[in-house]
């Protein structure tokens, strides 16, 4: 699909993910872009250059409500759903998971299939993977040992994909981001990421702390990687497709701590505490072949550039911050 000439919605556009796919976007030389955010999570500066090519608009308000998401999806050709809340909040606030992930989509599929949306690009997450027992983990592998709310609820968002593409024809693809991290991560809220805490840690002197041996493994994606296999799916001649969006490349904590330290200059070594009880995930680690081959997608950055310039980011940010 051209991508120049239509007129394209991205929910959660605010936030690390949606507003990398706003700046991909313009660059490409889309003209008409609509984001959708409550801004419980995103933030408008994320779109601060993007804003001022004057081709966004704004929209502050809900996939939870079916007006707003009427409003929003008037005119679409293309529909980019990111819009979420984090794993752990799930964990804590099930019933909002359920409202956000589960109604939510529901609303904003519903709404495409009014508005005759011509594709869906749809955020899912290895979380539906659950505790693999085959690696590198394919798209075919089953999502029965998934025992998170989150998992189980991008589960159901996939087979709401499904249905309304039985039912009404609805295109779309599928993206199970793996460990997505980069400039624009969420510093301000209650369910921060790993890195950014590590970042504030290291920055006062303190050890940045690993909970179990370290050995743990992720399959780390950069932001701007994971924006780009969106704007390559919304252009495939795939429909009805799921595709892992990671590097192919498993990285233990303890590799992941020593690389940040490096990158952030620092001697430190970690502090190590006990193991987390919840829903621990030993092992990720991405099959890439699927998305390759169909979308011609390779994440191209490397975990030492994306450091970098995640640590870069995140110290000018404090800076403008502290002025």
């Amino acid at each position: 699909m051209q991508l120049a000439d239509a007129r394209v919605l991205i929910t959660g556009g605010a936030g690390l993910i949606g507003s990398h796919i706003a700046d991909h976007l313009i660059r490409e030389g889309v003209r008409d872009i609509v984001v959708l955010d409550n801004l419980s999570r995103g933030r408008r500066q994320n779109l601060s250059w993007a804003l001022s090519q004057r081709r966004i608009s704004m929209i502050e308000g809900d996939i939870r409500d079916r007006a707003t998401v009427g409003q929003a999806m008037r005119g679409i050709d293309v529909l980019f759903h990111q819009a979420a809340i984090r794993i752990t909040q799930c964990a804590q606030e099930p019933r909002l998971a359920l409202e956000v992930l589960a109604d939510g989509t529901f609303n904003v599929l519903e709404a495409a299939v009014h508005a005759g949306v011509k594709k869906v690009v749809a955020a899912s997450s290895a979380s539906i993977y659950g505790l693999a027992d085959e690696f590198p983990t394919t798209e075919s592998h089953h999502p029965y040992s998934n025992r998170t709310l989150y998992g189980a609820a991008k589960a159901f968002n996939e087979g709401l994909l499904r249905s309304f593409h039985e039912m009404y024809g609805l295109d779309y693809v599928a993206l199970r981001y793996f460990n997505v991290y980069g400039p624009r991560m969420d510093v301000h809220g209650a369910y921060t990421e790993v890195l950014i805490r590590w970042m504030e840690r290291i920055a006062q002197g303190k050890r940045p702390l690993i909970l179990g041996d370290g050995t743990q493994t992720m399959d780390f994606v950069y932001v701007e990687d994971v924006a780009r296999a969106n704007i390559l799916a919304a252009r495939a001649g795939v429909t009805d497709q799921v595709f892992n969006v990671a590097t192919g490349v498993e990285t233990s904590l303890n590799d992941l701590a020593r690389q940040l330290l490096a990158v952030m200059g620092s001697t430190l070594q970690p502090e190590y505490g006990p193991p987390r009880a919840v829903n621990p995930v030993p092992r990720r680690w991405a099959s890439t072949e699927k998305a390759a081959a169909l979308l011609n997608f390779r994440a191209g950055t490397s975990l030492e550039e994306g450091l970098s310039a995640l640590v870069r980011w995140w110290r000018s940010s404090l800076a403008a911050t502290a002025a």
